[in-house]
């Protein structure tokens, strides 16, 4: 029996005696039958139309508050109920029952807005976030982390961690310094392993700084001050020489003493070595002025050919890739490869060139048949060369030109013999 019926039946025994009484008292009253039939029947109908209406007092508040409790349960905190005028013990049920919907309502908000804000952060920020369940499944990538694996969030959430190329990233434990190559970067990572809980169940997170970039930058920033110190210095220096030399040489032909021979060669080497020295400082500061990308749709393949074409000591040999066309700076790219080829066919010949498409990023290698590369990290260094007479800056440059276009460099040995520059650089 449903508790409004009890309370309906409860009330039914108590007015069962008067009912009673009512029928008694009328069966002794001296009146006629169906005037006492008549007035037990009214007082039968007025007491079932009053359990009625008891039974409606009943079921309306409750209903209200099943109502109430069922909108709270499913995440629906608008509904409130009508709050009586006079304070009584319902009412005091409604207007708490109202403060919860409100406190529930702005704790949701609350919850909305920092998840929010949350979101927001974890998309612009400039590192890569990862979370993963208890089975390795990725369930959270920010856009830095798709940016990273050069796949949008559909096609990666759901992918187990091995099959994304982060299982070796995710084990171990803290933070760590560690040499990886993504499918849209390689580099130098710091890698940073947490756990929270979700839903009950324990998550793991991975948080991917790339340290490449910032490092490149700093160096360069410190190499351009350099840079800037010597020049400066040094075409000090050189104007007043050059000049004086140019002088003494005037008086000394002027003179026309058989003598002064020996002099007027000195002078003579010392002036042409002071135009080399002003050339050399020259070529070293195009590292510290390197204009920004002037970005414009590039044919790779044009570009690629028009490069080969330039080499003359001897073959390079062009391996066309797909269709690519590059929103770059053609005359950086261009003198990027020209210094990779001239490298690669100085290190010997034959050269290859030729570039693949992987993924969102578009490869150009430049293979040669020499010795192959030193050992030593000193490749990348400015002034550091190891042929006769380098500047050693051309790698500097290639690699300065490759990273303002978001690309990178890489130099690696040839299992068969001689070198391999990787140019690798975006699609979008």
């Amino acid at each position: 029996m449903t508790h409004d019926r009890r309370v309906q039946l409860g009330a039914l025994l108590g007015a069962l005696p008067a009912l009673v009484l009512a029928g008694i008292l009328l069966a002794r009253a001296p009146w006629p039958l169906p005037w006492k039939l008549l007035l037990f029947a009214a007082c039968a109908a007025a007491a079932a139309v009053s359990l009625r209406a008891l039974r409606r007092r009943v079921q309306r508040p409750l209903q209200t508050l099943a109502n109430i409790l069922t909108a709270i349960r499913e995440g629906d905190y608008s509904f409130r109920a009508r709050e009586p005028a006079d304070a009584d013990a319902l009412g005091e049920v409604y207007h708490e029952l109202n403060v919860l919907s409100e406190l529930l309502q702005q704790q949701r908000m609350k919850a909305m807005e920092a998840t929010a804000l949350l979101r927001a952060v974890m998309a612009e920020i400039d590192v890569a976030v990862f979370a993963f369940d208890g089975e390795d499944l990725l369930r959270l990538v920010n856009r830095a982390g798709e940016a990273l694996l050069g796949s949008p969030q559909e096609r990666l959430l759901g992918r187990p961690a091995a099959e994304l190329g982060l299982a070796a990233a995710l084990d171990g434990e803290g933070a760590q310094l560690a040499d990886m190559a993504f499918p849209a970067r390689a580099g130098r990572f710091d890698l940073r392993r947490g756990t929270f809980r979700q839903g009950g169940r324990v998550h793991r997170l991975l948080v991917v700084s790339d340290l490449t970039r910032p490092l490149r930058q700093e160096e360069r920033k410190v190499w351009h001050q350099v840079i800037r110190v010597l020049g400066h210095e040094i075409n000090n220096s050189l104007a007043p020489i050059q000049s004086l030399s140019e002088s003494l040489l005037r008086i000394l032909e002027r003179q026309g003493e058989d003598w002064m021979d020996d002099t007027r060669q000195g002078l003579g080497i010392i002036a042409s070595r002071a135009q080399g020295l002003g050339r050399f400082m020259e070529g070293y500061t195009r590292l510290a002025r390197l204009p920004e990308p002037c970005r414009a749709p590039v044919d790779l393949e044009v570009l690629v050919r028009r490069v080969a074409g330039l080499e003359q000591r001897c073959e390079v040999r062009v391996h066309p890739g797909p269709p690519v066309t590059l929103q770059a700076d053609g005359d950086q790219l261009a003198q990027a490869l020209i210094n990779l080829v001239r490298n690669a066919v100085d290190a010997g010949a034959p050269v290859d060139l030729g570039w693949t498409v992987q993924g969102p990023a578009v490869e150009l290698r430049v293979e040669d048949r020499g010795p192959g590369l030193p050992t030593g990290g000193n490749l990348f260094v400015p002034f550091f060369s190891t042929k006769a007479g380098g500047s050693g800056i051309g790698l500097v440059l290639s690699r300065q030109i490759a990273e303002a276009h978001g690309g990178s460099l890489g130099l690696a040995n040839r299992e068969g013999g001689g070198a391999c520059a990787s140019l690798r650089l975006p699609l979008g």
